[in-house]
């Protein structure tokens, strides 16, 4: 008999893909730098939090719904994308209309950042360093976050796309689990079968 593990993809752990975690950081640092250092009534503060739990949460969603569905994981996992670039966007506004910087690539404060950013996936990491941090700092590492963890979705939507070309979508794993439990118990035209398969 098979498996019924060999039905469906059985990997959709989210919580397991880097992409996910660094997304958990951008939220976390987000939600603490918009009221923190927005004014309350602001929507500017719904706007960016709102952007950072969709650049979240569209990942986890996109990622268990790719189990009976891939058409909808790329389209989830590409709005995760849109929304972190809706973010990036308010961060950048929020640095030029105060007269703040924002580092320069090869600015050693961007460099020692990006690499601090690499080494480390956990947000309460990010919750206890920002909290003595001026604003122009923490948008600053919000952004470099925003960046790498566009780096990380536009791989995972590679690797989403190569696995449809391989592997195709519900209709054909559907199709293959049927015919390996026919194949192995013996519905080949025997008990009563005329041996041909549903599709």
């Amino acid at each position: 008999m098979t498996d019924s593990r060999d039905f469906l993809r059985q990997d959709n752990n989210y919580r397991t893909l880097k992409a996910f975690r660094k997304a958990e950081c951008v939220y976390d640092v987000t939600y603490y730098f918009a009221n923190k250092f927005l004014v309350k009534g602001d929507r500017t503060i719904d706007q960016m939090v709102q952007a950072a739990r969709s650049g979240k949460q569209n990942l986890a969603e996109g990622n268990i719904d790719g189990i009976t569905s891939k058409e909808m994981e790329l389209k989830l996992t590409n709005v995760n994308r849109a929304s972190l670039h809706e973010l990036l966007l308010d961060y950048e506004d929020y640095l030029r209309v105060r007269g703040l910087e924002q580092w320069p690539y090869n600015d050693s404060r961007c460099v020692q950042t990006r690499e601090f950013c690499k080494k480390h996936l956990d947000s309460a990491v990010y919750r206890e360093k920002i909290k003595d941090r001026s604003d122009e700092t923490i948008a600053n590492i919000a952004i470099t976050l925003i960046h790498q963890c566009d780096v990380l979705i536009k791989g995972l939507i590679e690797w989403q796309k190569k696995n449809f070309l391989e592997n195709g979508g519900i209709k054909e794993e559907m199709y293959r689990a049927r015919k390996a439990y026919r194949d192995s118990n013996g519905f080949n035209g025997q008990n009563g079968s005329n041996g041909q398969y549903e599709q």
